[in-house]
């Protein structure tokens, strides 16, 4: 339901703990790439070694390079580790190759770019974070994309407070990248993984990257997932009555499939054709 085509780039939205690092490392073990490159900003010790021995794992760390800067390292390091892991990324592309990279978290290199601003004297502004933040982030985050020779298809995690979108810095890089993937606490909460939300979720070159029929399945899909949480309370509290609405009874009727086929555990790797074959069984 939210295809991602090579060469584009996507911000991966969360609070802490909504299962980000889990989803990267997924996408590094699973996704067809020559190479991954992965950019590790101002990440605890802890959780550096619990994402590198159990999320990437000896499968995805066989074909990656990981570059790390920690918390307790200087702002100007976690910048540099950001810049040499897009510099890396831009290197393969060079060489014809096919990569992924992903960056936890661009929230991270912001801060440390408002450390580095306001020590030089900049003035705070938007919550703040100092207008360099904002000059800078889209000269980033614009290297990665398709080129004439390879192609880097980009995943930034943006940490975000209680599930606030519309924070500055999570405001800023939603307005920059292709698309977007909001990780929701409420689905984690119900071990819904990966709890991604479909409908708050958007990827702009959707209709460029899916056939006709697809996008007619991701449009039941999404559908579905409306129609159920308009009904949801009224559901819940059995106040609904069947045949009242079309609609709702149509999603009744297939919210406990289309919630199969969103969960993917751990250690499942499924191609892009079997997930069109699901796809099409969903609503036989």
């Amino acid at each position: 339901a939210l295809t991602c085509g090579e060469g584009q780039r996507v911000g991966i939205f969360a609070a802490a703990g909504g299962g980000k690092s889990t989803l990267l490392g997924m996408i590094a073990r699973y996704a067809r790439a020559d190479v991954n490159v992965i950019a590790l900003i101002g990440e605890r010790g802890r959780e550096l070694r619990e994402f590198l021995e159990n999320d990437l794992g000896p499968e995805g760390m066989s074909r990656s390079v990981v570059i790390v800067s920690t918390s307790d390292q200087a702002a100007q390091m976690r910048l540099t580790a950001a810049y040499v892991g897009t510099a890396i990324a831009e290197y393969f592309r060079d060489q014809g190759k096919k990569v992924i990279l992903m960056m936890d978290s661009v929230t991270r290199f912001a801060r440390a770019l408002r450390e580095v601003g306001l020590a030089a004297g900049e003035p705070p502004a938007r919550a703040g974070f100092t207008p360099s933040v904002f000059a800078t982030l889209p000269r980033l985050l614009e290297r990665s994309g398709n080129s004439d020779k390879g192609s880097i298809t980009a995943f930034y995690t943006i940490l975000v407070a209680g599930d606030d979108m519309n924070e500055p810095v999570s405001d800023e890089v939603r307005s920059i990248l292709d698309g977007h993937i909001i990780l929701s606490s409420e689905l984690a909460r119900q071990y819904h993984y990966p709890a991604i939300d479909v409908l708050s979720s958007a990827s702009r070159i959707l209709s460029h990257v899916c056939s006709k029929e697809q996008m007619e399945l991701i449009g039941k899909i999404r559908e579905v997932l409306a129609n159920y949480k308009k009904n949801e309370l009224l559901i819940r509290i059995g106040e609904y009555k069947p045949g009242s609405d079309k609609a709702a009874d149509y999603a009744i009727k297939y919210i406990e499939r289309v919630q199969r086929f969103l969960k993917q555990g751990i250690t499942e790797k499924s191609t892009l054709e079997e997930t069109l074959q699901q796809l099409r069984a969903l609503f036989r």
